[in-house]
């Protein structure tokens, strides 16, 4: 029998409350509750940075943090980020929309979260810098250079 704890927490922005089952990942919990699809399910097991969402201004590999832990927390996904009066993309998305850094997109909303963190950070970065800090996505589709053309415009300006 399965057992259940209340987890309330923010969620892009909302205040939300539920009870979730005690061994469900931070991903089924946004995925199955919330509907939030942009927090993929890849690896699993934290190796492939598809479901990287933001937890109080850092990001997480979703599959392997547990629900429970995002009580009390702040959580961000790609969903959150457009602005939410005009509906336009965060400058983030934009240059990945500018560069051509989508194909199949199953990696692009991990990646917008990891970039998200960075940018955050304040800092500017060589690509090699750039290259080491996505080293924890897997992209099968577009060799990483147009996803790191997309980085170097967005944080760096």
């Amino acid at each position: 029998m399965a057992e259940y704890k209340t987890v309330k927490c923010r969620i892009n922005g909302r205040d939300y409350e539920r009870p979730v089952d005690v061994r469900a990942s931070l991903t089924d919990m946004l995925r199955e509750d919330y509907g939030l699809t942009s927090v993929k399910k890849g690896c699993e097991v934290g190796e492939c940075g598809a479901c990287n969402v933001m937890v109080n201004g850092e990001c997480f590999n979703s599959c392997i943090y547990l629900a429970i832990w995002a009580d009390g927390k702040e959580i961000i996904t790609v969903e959150g980020l457009r602005d939410p009066s005009t509906g336009a993309l965060h400058p983030i998305q934009q240059a990945f929309v500018d560069e051509a850094a989508v194909q199949c997109g199953f990696c692009t909303p991990g990646i917008i979260m990891t970039a998200l963190e960075l940018l955050n950070r304040g800092e500017k970065y060589t690509r090699e810098e750039l290259r080491h800090e996505i080293s924890g996505h897997l992209c099968r589709c577009t060799g990483y250079e147009n996803i790191l053309n997309a980085l170097e415009k967005a944080l760096n300006g």
